[in-house]
């Protein structure tokens, strides 16, 4: 209240014009807000916080950026302060008012809503003079003859309780003037005591694989639908998602995303699970594993008593020695069995590209499993879980799952623009925890996947050139291999019915000497000119989802 009053004093005495005056407002606003934000990180995690603070005085700002997101996203004002700075720079009041194409919300009051929850909802729904059906029990036939069919309208499916943004209808209408689309899909949050806004859900691109374990679109979403897709519907609660599934079942088209919070929802479905165990291929294709590997016999005899637990019909196991010299290591790699082990000696600097992509050359498996010296085997089925989805038409590279020794999660998929560069998904979560929708924990399409653990198609992998030794011979080589398989429409696919364990770089180090810090260097500097990471919003992230952090977090 005093804001107000300091402001129109300021505006009434002629100090200050109205749009500066809001502008100061707004920075008062969001210094104070943004004070709390970071009082009530250090409050939920002051070590930590402590920690993130210390590389930031010390001008350390990409390491206390990615520090600070994920303890910013801890406070429960995080995502008021970024709606209050979404308001102010949205211009989505001055957004084209249309009425047409016609859109329809279908309003589910089955189960007896609370009266004020149900006005509430067609209150919206006048403001924006949007045309409206209850859906209460009755008959699907009957509800279908309310709707104008001849005008191809839009159907958006509904609860009591939910309210749309005031810009919503200009934005679908908008999205809809693109054309080509059946399903356009936006971004939703929860509403809270006194509808308070929380827990957005900035969701990623159409991402099937996902779709087929987590609901995302049924309740925030519209889609053109015929009154064939109505007819037989089941009836509350289900009946928004089966409405859905049946469009994009029909449509030759992906469905679109409108990346903006247009939908304020009472509850949304959670995500399942995906079933255990995987149904897996009656023919597994023949596979070859292929682990460079220097020394470090400790790290390579438990990789490869795991591949011997490993349940898989034709597989042939390569180790790729890159100049090992330690006596215990060399009398190990001597007495594998040659009729299952094949032992590649190639010479020289550590090259990871040039190692696996001679080795390739020999490789016989209809598949390729690049595998680090440093993983751990679980699963004796995780092999044939990868193989699976990697003989699908429109999968390229496949990720599993990995865990650092302490169980939480080391790779979850690759995640586009981290850091200007690339970051592993949901690193440090565990497994058990809900994460960013439990997202870690559904097979889903993502842009990469680590070649620490990854199967390809032999024919796929050559057909793109294979990894690129001369830009990337340590770092990013398979990221920017992903990348060119996508381009070429095999997606990579992140599969965590495959989990194992990743003893990350142990047998390397962490390039922190002044040749291996070089080197990395100009393979960042490489993938940013390529790949334009600088600027590249990954389409499976989001671009209000934070740059700063591994971790799926709002951008404050």
């Amino acid at each position: 209240m005093p804001d107000r009053l300091l402001a129109r004093h300021a505006v009434e005495s002629g100090v200050l014009g109205p749009s500066t005056v809001k502008g100061l407002l707004f920075r008062l606003r969001s210094f104070a807000i943004g004070c709390l934000v970071y009082l009530d990180a250090f409050r939920a995690a002051p070590k930590s916080f402590l920690t993130a603070t210390k590389w930031r005085v010390l001008g350390k700002r990409v390491r206390a950026r990615g520090q600070f997101a994920p303890l910013l996203s801890l406070s429960p004002r995080a995502y008021r302060l970024w709606m209050l700075r979404s308001e102010y720079r949205c211009a989505a009041a001055n957004m084209p008012d249309r009425t047409a194409p016609l859109i329809v919300a279908l309003v589910d009051a089955t189960g007896n809503p609370e009266p004020a929850s149900l006005e509430r909802t067609l209150a919206c729904l006048r403001s924006l003079g949007a045309c409206h059906i209850v859906i209460d029990g009755v008959a699907w036939d009957t509800i279908a003859s309310q709707i104008a069919w001849e005008q191809q309208p839009w159907l958006m499916p509904m609860v009591a309780g939910d309210v749309l943004a005031p810009s919503a209808m200009a934005a679908y209408r908008s999205a809809i003037a693109q054309g080509g689309r059946d399903v356009i899909y936006a971004d939703d949050d929860l509403l809270g005591r006194r509808n308070a806004r929380r827990d957005p859900h900035f969701k990623a691109a159409w991402n099937g694989p996902l779709f087929e374990h987590f609901d995302f679109l049924a309740g925030a979403c519209i889609v053109r639908a015929k009154a064939t897709d109505v007819a037989g519907l089941p009836m509350a609660p289900a009946w928004p998602e089966a409405l859905v599934r049946r469009v994009i079942a029909r449509s030759s088209a992906e469905p679109l995303h409108v990346a903006a919070v247009l939908h304020h929802r009472q509850k949304r479905p959670l995500p399942r699970l995906p079933a255990q165990p995987l149904t897996l291929l009656s023919q597994l294709p023949s596979m070859s594993v292929i682990i460079p590997t220097r020394n470090r016999v400790d790290l390579l005899r438990t990789c490869i008593e795991g591949l011997a637990r490993t349940h898989y019909p034709d597989l042939e196991v390569i180790v790729a020695d890159n100049d090992s010299d330690d006596p215990e290591t060399l009398a190990y790699l001597a007495q594998l069995d040659p009729a299952r082990h094949r032992v590649l000696h190639h010479p020289g600097p550590f090259n990871y590209s040039a190692i696996n992509n001679r080795v390739v050359e020999h490789a016989k498996g209809t598949l390729i499993c690049l595998l680090n010296n440093d993983i751990e085997v679980l699963d004796p089925d995780w092999l044939a879980i990868m193989a699976t989805s990697a003989v699908r038409p429109d999968v390229g590279a496949v990720g599993a799952r990995l865990l650092y020794p302490d169980g939480r999660i080391q790779h979850a998929g690759v995640v586009m623009g981290v850091g200007g560069a690339a970051g592993h998904a949901h690193r440090f979560v565990h497994p058990q925890e809900i994460g960013y929708f439990c997202r870690h924990n559904l097979p889903q399409f993502a842009s990469a996947v680590t070649a620490a653990c990854l199967v390809v198609m032999r024919e796929r992998f050559l057909a793109v050139g294979m990894l690129d030794e001369s830009n990337f011979p340590v770092a990013f080589n398979d990221v920017d291999l992903c990348l060119r398989l996508n381009a070429k429409g095999w997606q990579s696919f992140y599969e965590p019915r495959a989990t194992l364990v990743h003893h990350e770089s142990v047998s390397r180090g962490n390039d922190q000497d002044p040749v291996g810090a070089a080197r990395f260097a100009g393979e960042l500097a490489a993938l940013k000119r390529r790949w334009g990471t600088d600027t590249l919003v990954d389409p499976f992230h989001h671009p209000h989802l934070s740059r700063a952090s591994e971790r799926f977090v709002i951008a404050v």
